[in-house]
Parts: structure tokens; C-alpha cells; sequence
């Protein structure tokens, strides 16, 4: 099949359309799953047992259940429980949660990872207990995640096609519409350069913000 720039011009409205969403879906959902990730890692090192469990089962539910299974029963259970969200707010939720227990496991390294003599100075000093997290131990986790949460903002990206199923048509969605109602491939070739583009350059950014953080 001879390549034909015309229908890579038609195209070009939709796949417009399609980065629009990928950009909302990835930008609010790495926010949601930094945000929820957070609160998961402290609330799994409670030493009340009444919540440090339920939280521990919840997350380990939702990282061993597949993306695609969780967006289906946000898009069409849940409203049956009197909860509705259009198709794009339900695929950010649904990737905002599922990536949410990813980034937890990480914040959960990167605390564990601050000396024990930090929290003993804290202790000392007699500082509150949300003072010792904002001021002490938060800072120091930080400055070790931050590579690891920039990673799962690339595979955010990757996964963001999945919610296209619910109809949040997103860069492959467009072109996956396109090209059957054309039966053409070229909206499939443009996608594809699309993610390189903007993954790849992503990657390297990360990679040079892990060198000067370790420096």
C-alpha cells in the first residue's frame, strides 16, 4: 500500500483531538496517582492495624487487577450504584487509581530509605508527628522517588490508549476510528511516531533528573 499524505492531512483534525486527551488523561491522572500514592504509603505505615490492613488489601487488590477490568467497572458499574462520570473522567480515575498503588510502593521505598536517625532527631526534638513527616522525613523520600514516579508518568502514557474502550477517544482511539471508517493505515504510523516523540524525550528528561538528584 502506496503512502498517502492526503489522508495523513484529513487525519490530522482528529489526531489533534486524540493529543488533547492523551494530555488531560496523563497530566491529571500522574496527579491523582502521585496524590492518592502519597496518602496510601503513610496510611500503610500506620500502627493502627484498622487501617494500616483495609488500605494494604485495597491497593494490593487494585495493582493485581488488570487497568482494562477496573475502567470497565468504573464506566459501567459503578453508575449503577448512582455514581456516573463521562468516559475521559472515568479513564483518568480508572488510571489515576490503578497507577496510584504503583507510585505507593514507591513512596514507601523512598521512606524506608531515610536514615533511622532521621526520625530518632525528630523524636528528640520532640516535633509533632505531622511535623516530622512535612519537615524531616518527606523532603529526604522526595528527592529519592522523584526518578522513579517520573517513569510511571512514561508508562501512564503508554497505557493511556486502554481508555479508549470506555470512548475517551485519546491518539489511538482517533486513529483506530479513523482508520476504519477509511481503511486506511497511515493514522496508525502518525500515532506511532506520536508516542516516540513524546515518550522518548520524557525518558531522557527523567534520566537527567535522576543523575543531578544522586549527585
Amino acid at each position: 500500500m502506496n503512502w498517502n499524505w492526503d489522508v495523513v492531512s484529513d487525519f490530522m483534525p482528529y489526531f489533534w483531538d486524540g493529543v488533547v486527551v492523551t494530555f488531560q488523561a496523563l497530566a491529571i491522572g500522574s496527579l491523582l496517582a502521585f496524590t492518592l500514592g502519597l496518602v496510601w504509603a503513610i496510611l500503610q505505615r500506620s500502627h493502627r492495624k484498622w487501617i494500616s490492613w483495609p488500605v494494604l488489601s485495597i491497593t494490593e487488590f487494585i495493582r493485581n487487577t488488570p487497568l482494562l477490568v477496573q475502567l470497565f467497572f468504573l464506566y459501567y458499574v459503578v453508575p449503577e450504584m448512582g455514581i456516573s462520570m463521562s468516559a475521559l473522567a472515568t479513564g483518568i480515575v480508572g488510571l489515576g487509581l490503578h497507577y496510584s498503588t504503583y507510585t505507593a510502593e514507591v513512596y514507601r521505598a523512598g521512606i524506608d530509605g531515610v536514615p533511622a536517625g532521621q526520625w530518632e532527631a525528630a523524636t528528640a526534638l520532640s516535633l509533632p508527628r505531622r511535623r516530622t513527616w512535612t519537615s524531616v522525613i518527606l523532603p529526604q523520600a522526595f528527592r529519592r522517588v522523584v526518578p522513579a514516579l517520573g517513569n510511571y508518568v512514561v508508562a501512564m502514557l503508554k497505557d493511556s490508549p486502554m481508555i479508549a474502550v470506555i470512548g475517551a477517544f485519546e491518539m489511538l482511539g482517533e486513529a483506530r476510528a479513523f482508520s476504519n471508517a477509511t481503511f486506511t493505515i497511515e493514522a496508525y504510523a502518525v500515532v506511532g511516531v506520536a508516542f516516540i516523540v513524546i515518550a522518548y524525550p520524557a525518558s531522557l528528561l527523567i534520566r537527567a533528573l535522576e543523575r543531578r538528584l544522586v549527585q
